[in-house]
């Protein structure tokens, strides 16, 4: 007989009501080191850290990468358009906000993937409705990021997602078909080659709109390869929601 405690009616109100008693938890800002409480940021800098996504300057519609006021077209979706519909995104990945994702990726603050998927809540609450029945993905980490952290950071965010959005997280839908070079350096082209055929998924998503998740999104080349890979396996359309988009380089 299955578990009470797995049946998703009585775990959804359950972590609700735990986050809500932990969300009155005195805690230090990991911006700023203020007063903060539940391990999200104060008041002040969850203001600032959003403020850019908010400020409504020139965007790519389909990526959420922020343009040059004059400029042309967007660089990562103009030369081949991406797999996925749209992109939900927290931030802007500058300082001094990017520390927050080297905080939690490089210095393995793993409690920071709560402030994270607060922030990437509240994005989602302000973009238009996710469709009816969306699950979460995760980007699954490569075998040495696992290694190196301890743990895949677009895991856990998409877990702290689901909570806070009531919504089914698919962990393992997506694998990886091999390691490959680091997506972090080279050009948008050597992304784009590197990424390409890099997933494949093995869950049944037939029919499913899926909310593709992950901690910072680049170029749109890891995210795009995962879409392709869900849309192959019927997913009905794939969202992007990352944490923290990289603005225009200058």
């Amino acid at each position: 007989m299955p578990s009470i405690i797995a049946d998703p009616r009585f775990l959804f109100p359950l972590r609700a009501a735990v986050r809500r008693v932990v969300a009155h938890l005195p805690s230090d800002c990991p911006l700023c080191g203020g007063a903060a409480a539940g391990g999200l940021l104060c008041h002040g800098c969850a203001a600032d850290i959003v403020h850019t996504m908010r400020a409504g300057g020139r965007r790519c519609g389909r990526c959420a990468l922020r343009l040059a006021p004059r400029g042309g077209p967007c660089p990562d979706c103009a030369p081949a358009a991406p797999a996925f519909a749209r992109t939900i995104a927290a931030f802007d990945y500058e300082p001094p906000f990017d520390s927050l994702i080297g905080r939690y990726k490089g210095e393995r603050r793993h409690g920071l993937s709560t402030a994270l998927a607060c922030l990437l809540a509240d994005a989602a609450a302000r973009a238009a409705p996710l469709a009816a029945g969306t699950v979460l993905v995760p980007i699954p980490a490569s075998r040495a990021s696992l290694l190196r952290r301890g743990i895949n950071p677009a895991a856990e965010l998409a877990a702290g997602l689901a909570d806070r959005l009531g919504l089914p997280l698919r962990r393992g839908a997506l694998r990886r078909l091999r390691e490959g070079p680091r997506q972090a350096a080279g050009t948008r082209q050597a992304r784009r080659r590197g990424a390409q055929g890099l997933f494949e998924c093995v869950a049944p998503l037939a029919g499913l709109p899926v909310g593709l998740v992950d901690d910072v999104m680049t170029t749109g080349s890891t995210v795009d390869a995962a879409a392709r890979a869900l849309l192959r396996a019927g997913a009905a359309e794939v969202i992007v929601l990352v944490a923290a988009r990289t603005p225009l380089a200058q």
